[in-house]
């Protein structure tokens, strides 16, 4: 039996791929950072998304279970055994040994060697089984049954024509799996040894499996986001017994609350002159006569480009969802043809071109090009003295909200609750270090690069100390993911019901 959860990627089962958007490491068993790294950050204000319960189907398995054991480890966390060596439990030889099939979905097998490494995935994480043989063989079935999930998101992601997973993608993906897993040893001879401890002969063997795995792990995704932005996976509406029953199945892993500040704030960014746009949209449009004679858009955008974050990659977005990006920019990247370039486009960062590069439901991955109009001393100067004068209408009494609407950068964050002491930017974290609900802090400055510095307007609303998580904590968060859940189990239920499942247990 090769226990290959030592070696696995982000994704894996369902409950692992399409319903926990952000993997957490505060909400979650620790993984064993030697033979797995890292799947995904926290969300910007330091708090993951909360964790759907662990492998095992969470809500409406087939027995009509609606709970997941409390044991099981949380979703978006690839298995890794306790040890740096994932060993097989057992020492006889297996090699002639036939595998025994538990289900058939479909034309593919279910089988039991797949259980039998989740099973041994979970006790190397430290998660205790159940003792007694009714439980274990419970604990079986519903590992049986969330495959069973997986294989038909798979098979059914296959059959729709308008998904689409490159070789390229995957490829990229797996050499980067590869790359992360290759730097935790020292040697290519302590890799491989690690490689055949966990049941893969060759590092070639260990590259087509987690190639099948991310191929996989991408169709499911694909196909979640496809039956979101098609408008047919609409969250159901948990109530609040289910919020609760959730909560207590993960309270024991979510550790402490961590102490929190709230603020809210007001942003103001010197503005360029009338003047200095019309040159940069000059030079912008200069850019787009030589795209549109053949010049190549990834050498000019390392050449023009004055995005910081982009330029040194020709521009590249990567892929990007609805809300990602500015209004102005996203009404042209989502109704745009791919290779086409688009006129330039203003935004408060300046004006942009846009390349699409490849589309998909719900998502695009595109270039561009910024150029940024210069910006006088002046203009800095008076938006400092701007922020002085709002600043000190605060402390006299003045409305936030109204200095707020008048003044603030609406690009810009417009404050933040409870976010971790210790996640907040440098920036933000030396003036807030102290300061009660109500302080008004003295004017920032928020570095932007380039001279480009926004000034900050930012009052104090409310500080928590450290302490247990409590449910009212993460009600919104149970609320938002547990509908999901709901909703993706709804639509399995009427995949089973419409494919063909043969269940040998």
């Amino acid at each position: 039996m090769r226990h290959r959860a030592a070696f696995a990627l982000a994704g894996g089962l369902i409950s692992l791929v399409a319903i926990a958007p952000v993997a957490t490491a505060a909400l979650a068993p620790q993984q064993d950072s030697t033979l797995v790294p890292p799947v995904s950050a926290p969300t910007d204000n330091g708090w993951p998304t909360f964790p759907p319960a662990g492998d095992t189907p969470t809500v409406g398995t087939p027995s009509g279970d609606t709970t997941a054991s409390p044991d099981a480890p949380a979703a978006g966390q690839p298995s890794a055994p306790a040890a740096a060596v994932a060993r097989p439990q057992t020492g006889r030889d297996t090699t002639f040994v036939v595998d025994k099939v538990l289900a058939v979905v479909g034309n593919r097998p279910v089988l039991a060697s797949q259980v039998d490494e989740e099973l041994f995935s979970r006790q190397s994480q430290g998660t205790k089984l159940p003792e007694s043989p009714d439980q274990v063989r419970a604990l079986r079935r519903e590992i049986v049954s969330s495959i069973i999930d997986e294989e038909l998101l798979v098979q059914q992601a296959q059959r729709d024509t308008m998904i689409k997973v490159t070789d390229q993608e995957i490829a990229d993906g797996v050499e980067e799996q590869v790359r992360k897993v290759r730097q935790n040893f020292t040697s290519e001879l302590d890799y491989t040894a690690e490689l055949r401890k966990a049941g893969f002969q060759t590092p070639e063997e260990y590259r087509r499996w987690l190639t099948d795995q991310q191929r996989r792990a991408a169709l499911q995704n694909r196909l979640i986001e496809r039956l979101r932005s098609d408008g047919k996976l609409k969250p159901v509406s948990p109530n609040e017994a289910e919020m609760k029953e959730y909560f207590g199945h993960q309270k024991a892993s979510l550790g402490k609350r961590p102490a929190t500040l709230s603020f809210r704030q007001i942003v103001i960014t010197p503005q360029p002159s009338t003047r200095a746009r019309a040159v940069a949209l000059t030079r912008a449009d200069s850019i787009l006569q030589a795209l549109r004679k053949g010049a190549d858009f990834a050498t000019a955008a390392k050449r023009f480009s004055q995005d910081p974050g982009s330029k040194e990659q020709g521009g590249e977005l990567n892929w990007f969802r609805r809300g990602t990006m500015v209004p102005q920019f996203e009404r042209v990247a989502f109704s745009q043809k791919p290779g086409l370039v688009s006129d330039p486009v203003e935004s408060p960062f300046g004006y942009h071109l846009i390349q699409v590069e490849r589309i998909q439901p719900g998502e695009v991955q595109a270039r561009h090009i910024l150029i940024v109009p210069d910006l006088d001393s002046a203009r800095v100067r008076s938006a400092r003295m701007l922020s002085d004068s709002v600043h000190a209408l605060l402390v006299k009494g003045a409305p936030f909200d109204s200095l707020q609407r008048r003044f603030h950068d609406q690009t810009a964050e417009r404050g933040a609750v409870n976010v971790p002491a210790d996640k907040l930017p440098a920036a933000y974290a030396k003036l807030l270090a102290q300061g009660d609900s109500g302080t008004v802090v003295p004017v920032f400055t928020l570095p932007n690069g380039g001279g480009r510095d926004q000034f900050v307007v930012l009052q104090i609303t409310g500080r928590r100390p450290e302490g247990d998580v409590r449910y009212d904590d993460v009600r919104d968060r149970i609320r938002d993911q547990l509908g999901q859940q709901l909703a993706i189990r709804r639509y399995l239920d009427q995949l089973r019901h419409s494919s063909y499942i043969d269940l040998r247990t």
